[in-house]
């Protein structure tokens, strides 16, 4: 009678098996190493989990130069969108990042952190009264506009919204969202500073992310 032998060598597709274990283990195990580390806890910051990409844009500053993405790359920005005739929103919010960031300077000397308060109005408010506006909360703060085809994309893209109802006057009334978008170096949007917005868990949540982002 034939007998089948045992002859010590491990069946075939018992290998595959192993090998196809051992290689989703090593996926797995090396997922795991790879995955981007978790942001400190925040105030008042919404960190996302992936930095979001920018769509080409192109507004015109205050002074009359141009403003692309490109100008949000090589340091951090917070970019604020609203109009300068806004009643209590916008003055309440351009003070509280100038107090933020004199707050951040201090805690982190050194430390760049651009403003750009970017108007919704594009009609009423002209570059020379964008630059006074600006220039009445903080020498160092950007104005700059542009029509809708370029503004619309952009909002979208960084998840704010605006819309202009008339007013009733011959005017119009603009609403608006009060969140305050962060940027980061590669002009990408990092986080969003949600209100109630407070200048000291600003000043902090920026030195936690410009920290953990080095």
């Amino acid at each position: 009678m034939h007998m089948r032998r045992d002859t010590g060598r491990v069946p075939v597709f018992l290998l595959v098996v192993v090998a196809a274990i051992a290689a989703g283990l090593g996926l797995w195990l090396g997922l795991r190493g790879h995955a981007p580390p978790q942001p400190p806890p925040m105030q008042s910051a919404q960190v996302y989990p992936q930095p979001r990409p920018l769509p080409a844009f192109a507004l015109t500053q205050s002074d009359g130069k141009p403003l692309t993405v490109a100008d949000w790359q090589g340091r951090y920005t917070l970019v604020f969108f609203g109009y300068t005739r806004c009643p209590d929103i916008c003055p309440t919010t351009l003070a509280t990042l100038h107090r933020a960031l004199q707050q951040l300077r201090a805690q982190e000397p050194g430390t760049q952190v651009q403003v750009d308060f970017i108007s919704v109005d594009p009609q009423r408010d002209t570059l020379p009264r964008l630059a006074a506006y600006v220039r009445a909360f903080d020498p160092g703060f950007i104005g700059a506009t542009g029509p809708d085809a370029q503004l619309q994309p952009l909002t979208r893209a960084l998840g704010v919204v605006y819309a202009r109802t008339p007013d009733g006057h011959g005017g119009e009334s603009i609403d608006h969202s009060g969140v305050v978008v962060l940027i980061d170096p590669h002009g990408r949007e990092l986080a969003v500073f949600l209100p109630p917005l407070r200048a000291a868990a600003i000043a902090d949540d920026l030195a936690r992310l410009i920290a953990w982002r080095r």
